[in-house]
């Protein structure tokens, strides 16, 4: 008898035991760990007793396991993984990319760090945990629902063609590592808040051909939703979706035992009994012992009502006989189809790719089976019948097709007389502009492509906000290039860019059809003198390329810089070449030179040609004779990595190792020193940099980061007519060079927002070299809204000497946005030459520090301007 499968879990073989509540031989009742123990003790019974599958609360968290960068600490993870493993139940890895509970030192690296970080973790968890039943790919992307999704989405590479691939990229990877694993997207707010951003997500997933299997339900939302609307959102989701379903972490928190048992009667069964939900994770047991405050099923050590039911419901038949997706709770064979672009013009030809695996769960079972066949339909008509890996064919858009999304489904038989299933989808446009390469020439590497020579076609299809003839690169861009690559092998590449201003990103990638590769590192565009003076950034493929045609993908990360073309050689080191780089000197300011002095030579029976040098691989120059050394002068503050490279007759290299230059940066007011009294505008702290003008906590760009072209990271906002600091954090900080023209005591008048309700405030402080001293404590209450502009007034606790000097405004303890600070002279005090003999004892005087001092005060003063000493 033939079964048919959606073709996508795979959980590892399982044996239930009858003593747990689901005796479903195909379903599972899970359940977390309890304050990072298995069995939660006090009365409640053990653990394998009740459930027959588990989900680490924490433990398995990233930052868990990696809390110290390099450190690795499993303990908690692993005891949940064997006891699992010895009560012959499955175990789910929670999770592998989140933009919530990642390491703390993860913020702090630039984005090529990040990225190889993650690989780092992955490749940790495959080396700890060879085979995992389920993973938990990606938890919570939709949104904003994490703060630091933006980073991870960066990380990661961004939005790219199909604005999701930070998270395709997750998959192949996890893919890469654990193709016998579920890989499943988990969110919250997926049936209620956010179910049509979620299946958005989700959709574009499953048909960019990402190796996702499931889709995860937290469920969370559920403790006063009606079963009407729960069944409809479901149903929303599974006919856009048509793949296995978890609900991975239920919980109704409800304090009131009769209605927390009516609303699990209401909601769990609706789950339950679906054919398409392959188990379900409760998030918690015990009461007082989960994240919510209501939710456990045990109080005291005795079972709720809804525990009570629970136990009731699980035997009846059901609950037992309940299909699912997954016979045997496993996954047999996973399948992937993968059109090569999600667009497509009318009478245009679309590639297509129906990518399969065979688990070892599958082999375990039938140790010779095979694939049969796969067919592949759109719609209803049978495209092709393959019977060959690859499962390639193409689809030839008809001229009359109508516009919009077309279903794509694929069976795959295999000789046992199963069959497995997967949907997708592409986008008909309405144009007829079919894709092909530019000029209908193919471009040869090794050689060169011309920025402005990328392929025909639809915007979408073959390019997005990239325009031709070098225009300015946008956020998000990006453009395609059919290339003919003659020979396998390494390549390495020249960029030729140009911009006024440093921060600009790119990376090169290829959307193959059986995964998405990113071909070079995030290649970070300097400063070159100006958008008509371009240079050259030098780089390596980080993989080899494989004779053939290929379409590469250059996409813009962080736009405004100019592309003129990329120039492709092959690559092939001399390790016998000897090159070595040394700086003089090692830490230079903004605007200073550093020589770099390269010492190299040839093995025996060969020739020296050249050496050239690279600052953050921006080319510095060629010499062919000695003495090699070159002269730098950085604009931009921050860390450079030199490098040279010494290049033989034949034309293999050798590259020295990294040398790093520090390049501090060079304080100056952002206009010229603010005159006080009068106003500081917040936004116009000094130039300089990150640690030495300002201090932000990540290097986000958020709010109006367009204000200002030198901002590193402080986030601006649009407020109160014109643009404040906002997105503060504890400890952040900006500095302003003043000029104070009347010496004396001062009052000020800060203007503020606070959307918060908790209290806001920043410190005033006045700075001396490594010496900070508080002036005054702003603090304040919520204003009504983050637009809502009020005033705090008061006085500095010392007087301001005449002159130029560093105010620092410090974020303490946040919720707060600042536009601005009026400082006022309340009291003057005249230049002071003479001391004379105090004559009488007057209110208003200060000692020499500036400080208010009383009438009972004995020594020198001043008062009304001149110094006096009062005996």
């Amino acid at each position: 008898m033939k079964r048919l499968l959606p073709a996508l879990l795979c959980v590892a073989a399982v044996t239930t035991a009858s003593a747990q509540l689901s005796e479903n031989p195909d379903k599972f009742l899970g359940n977390i760990t309890t304050r990072y123990a298995m069995d939660a003790g006090g009365g409640v019974p053990q653990y394998y007793k009740l459930w027959n599958q588990v989900t680490c609360e924490n433990e398995s968290k990233w930052s868990s396991v990696e809390g110290n960068r390099g450190t690795y600490n499993w303990g908690g993870s692993d005891k949940a993984f064997n006891y699992a493993k010895n009560h012959k139940f499955t175990y789910k890895f929670h999770a592998l990319v989140w933009g919530a509970q990642y390491p703390g030192w993860l913020s702090s690296l630039v984005p090529n760090d990040r990225y190889a970080s993650y690989v780092k973790w992955f490749d940790a968890v495959k080396k700890k945990y060879n085979h995992l039943p389920m993973i938990d790919v990606v938890n919570e992307a939709v949104g904003t629902h994490q703060p630091g999704n933006p980073m991870v989405k960066e990380s990661l590479g961004g939005g790219g063609k199909t604005g999701f691939d930070w998270l395709i990229k997750a998959f192949e990877m996890a893919y890469e590592r654990f193709p016998n694993s579920i890989l499943i997207y988990n969110d919250y707010n997926s049936i209620r808040w956010d179910l049509d951003n979620y299946i958005t997500l989700v959709q574009t997933l499953r048909d960019a051909g990402a190796p996702i299997d499931a889709y995860g339900n937290q469920s969370h939302e559920l403790s006063d939703i009606s079963q009407s609307e729960l069944k409809s959102a479901l149903k929303k989701q599974q006919d856009a979706l048509k793949m296995p379903m978890f609900v991975t972490e239920l919980d109704i928190d409800i304090a009131d035992d009769n209605r927390q048992k009516s609303q699990y009667q209401s909601v769990l069964p609706v789950m339950w009994e679906a054919e398409y939900c392959a188990g379900v994770t409760l998030w918690g047991y015990v009461h007082g012992a989960t994240w919510v405050d209501n939710s456990g099923l045990y109080k005291g050590g005795t079972e709720r009502p809804a525990m009570t039911w629970l136990k009731e419901y699980m035997a009846t038949d059901k609950a037992k006989q309940a299909k699912s997706p997954y016979p045997g709770m496993k996954k047999r064979v996973g399948v992937y189809v993968r059109p090569r672009d999600l667009k497509v013009s009318k009478g245009d030809v679309l590639p297509i790719l129906v990518r399969t695996h065979i688990t070892d769960d599958a082999r375990a079972e039938k140790s010779d089976i095979a694939i049969e066949k796969v067919e592949l339909y759109v719609g209803t008509e049978l495209v092709s019948t393959m019977t060959e890996e690859p499962y390639l064919t193409e689809y030839a858009v008809p001229s009359s097709a109508s516009a919009g999304w077309k279903t794509m489904r694929a069976v795959v038989t295999t000789n046992d007389g199963n069959t497995y299933e997967r949907y997708g989808r592409f986008n008909v446009l309405s144009g007829t502009t079919k894709r092909r390469p530019y000029a209908d020439t193919v471009a040869e590497l090794p050689g060169t492509i011309e920025a402005e020579n990328y392929d025909y076609g639809a915007s979408g299809v073959a390019y997005y906000n990239y325009g031709r003839n070098n225009p300015v690169t946008k956020d998000g861009g990006w453009a395609e290039y059919t290339v003919d690559v003659k020979e396998d092998g390494l390549y390495s590449f020249d960029a030729v860019v140009a911009s006024a201003k440093a921060g600009g990103v790119f990376h090169i990638a290829e959307y193959r059809l059986d995964g998405l590769d990113y071909l070079t590192e995030f290649v970070n565009v300097p400063a070159t003198g100006g958008t008509t003076e371009f240079k050259t950034l030098h780089g390596r493929l980080l993989m080899p390329l494989t004779a053939g045609r290929h379409i590469f993908c250059v996409m813009v990360d962080k736009g405004g810089f100019y592309f003129d073309k990329i120039a492709f050689s092959r690559y092939e080191e001399n390790a016998a070449l000897t090159v070595a780089a040394t700086m003089k000197p090692t830490t230079i300011t903004v605007g200073e030179t550093t020589t770099i002095s390269v010492t190299a030579r040839a093995n025996t029976g060969n020739t020296l040609a050249s050496v050239s040098a690279y600052a953050n691989n921006l080319y510095l120059g060629t010499l062919t004779e000695a003495p090699y050394t070159f002269d730098f002068v950085p604009q931009t503050a921050g860390t450079y990595t030199i490098t040279a490279i010494a290049t033989d007759v034949n034309g293999k290299e050798k590259m020295s190792t990294k040398k790093t230059l520090k390049v501090n940066g060079k304080r100056e007011p952002y206009k010229s020193a603010i005159t006080v009294p009068g106003v500081i505008q917040a936004e116009n702290f000094d130039k300089g940099g990150e640690g030495m003008t300002f201090h932000d906590s990540d290097s986000k760009n958020e709010g109006d980061a367009s204000y200002r072209t030198d901002n590193e990271g402080l986030d601006l906002v649009k407020g109160n007519g014109g643009t404040a600091i906002g997105y503060t954090a504890n400890g952040e900080w900006t500095e302003y060079t003043v000029n104070v023209k009347q010496a004396g005591e001062y009052s000020y008048t800060a203007t503020i927002s606070n959307g918060s309700s908790s209290t806001g405030g920043f410190t005033i402080s006045l700075v001396k070299g490594s010496t900070v001293t508080q002036l005054a404590k702003v603090s304040f209450a919520g204003t009504g809204g983050w637009d809502t502009y009020k005033t705090v007034k008061g006085t500095l606790s010392k007087n301001l000497d005449a002159g130029e000097q560093i105010i620092r405004f410090t974020i303490n303890p946040g919720n707060c946005n600042i536009d601005k600070v009026e400082l006022k002279c309340t009291a003057p005090v005249a230049a002071i030459n003479t001391v004379s003999a105090d004559e009488a004892v007057e209110d208003r005087a200060y000692n020499l520090s500036g400080q208010r001092v009383g009438g009972d005060y004995r020594g020198i003063v001043v008062r009304n301007g001149r110094k006096v000493l009062r005996r």
